[in-house]
């Protein structure tokens, strides 16, 4: 029993520890702001000018969070534009007062002061068809009342994207492996199976496996994620996120 307990102790240390550890190393050896107040919240200049585009769009951006957590975790958010506007909407969860925020920042604004990269594009009809039911889905998410928001393991800024990703039908998106609190339970059972095409299990957010179409096979430990995504000829590594060879189609 001993044994054993020390050989699932090493798998858990060498797949997401150790990982997790080197990018530490790595990240602070880089320059950082020392509190919210002197880092840039200003727009990165990523998205064009709104009226520039008829076309409806939709856009999940991600960003390095602040301080020791930006080792480890990415902070996600939501953007949107109507066909025709002059403006993006976006709508992030934050860790005070009400937790879900529609326009505080600039759309493409730096998250202490890590420049956002946009994780995934929709634009036109298909955008249209969306909007309106992402919009729906934002007002019915469960975690909306003062107190709701928890850093660790969830329900954070990561769980409500991922959230609003997998309630609307069609919505073809992912947010990155990064995104510590993506993986936590909506409905708090410990499986759960989506229409999307993907199983997941969970034990309340910190530890679990998910099995699907988009993803591949992903194991996640203390908001870690390691896996494989033989779609796209990808691996996950914990901390550092997701590479692959090939575009999943």
């Amino acid at each position: 029993m001993l044994r054993l307990t020390f050989k699932i102790a090493a798998l858990l240390f060498f797949t997401f520890i150790a990982p997790a550890l080197l990018h530490f190393g790595v990240w602070a050896m880089q320059d950082h702001p020392s509190s919210w107040n002197r880092a840039n919240w200003d727009s990165a200049s990523i998205l064009p000018d709104a009226a520039a585009e008829p076309r409806a769009q939709i856009f999940v951006f991600s960003a390095r969070t602040g301080g020791l957590k930006g080792a480890f975790a990415t902070h996600s958010w939501l953007v949107l534009k109507s066909k025709n506007a002059a403006r993006y909407d976006r709508y992030d969860v934050v860790g005070w007062g009400r937790p879900v925020r529609k326009n505080a920042y600039a759309a493409d604004a730096r998250w202490y002061s890590n420049d956002p990269v946009i994780e995934r594009v929709i634009e036109g009809a298909q955008a249209e068809r969306l909007i309106p039911k992402i919009e729906q889905s934002i007002a019915e998410y469960k975690w909306q009342k003062r107190g709701d928001y928890t850093l660790w393991p969830g329900p954070n800024s990561n769980t409500f994207v991922a959230s609003i990703i997998r309630a609307v039908p069609g919505f073809e998106a992912e947010t990155p492996t990064t995104a510590v609190g993506r993986d936590y339970p909506e409905s708090g059972r410990w499986i759960e199976f989506h229409p999307r095409g993907e199983l997941r299990l969970s034990a309340g957010g910190y530890a679990g496996l998910v099995i699907g179409l988009h993803s591949g096979i992903e194991f996640n430990f203390l908001g870690l994620v390691a896996g494989i995504n033989p779609a796209n000829l990808g691996i996950t590594i914990p901390a550092f996120g997701s590479f692959s060879l090939l575009s999943a189609t």
